[in-house]
């Protein structure tokens, strides 16, 4: 039996399309909490400044990611991108 692994950075991709294609494409993003920096656990960025910050606080990587391709997903389709 022939054992078939999968990229991880394909599930990635799969799952989170418009984070992906943003930071391949157009941007960056921050995950986690810096001194001195907004109170913000995901944020994004592009050339013309913050495109989206998420909560505070999330109850998992998972729910902070959602909302991060969430709201990639609203600035991207809102600017025909």
């Amino acid at each position: 039996m022939t054992k078939v692994t999968v990229s991880k950075a394909r599930i990635f991709e799969e799952e989170y399309p418009y984070i992906s294609r943003f930071v391949q494409e157009q941007g960056k993003i921050e995950v986690g909490y810096a001194e001195g920096h907004p109170p913000f656990f995901v944020v994004a960025y592009d050339e013309g400044g913050t495109i989206f910050e998420g909560k505070e606080e999330y109850n998992s990587m998972d729910k902070a990611f959602a909302d991060l391709e969430n709201g990639i997903k609203e600035f991207m389709e809102k600017n025909g991108l």
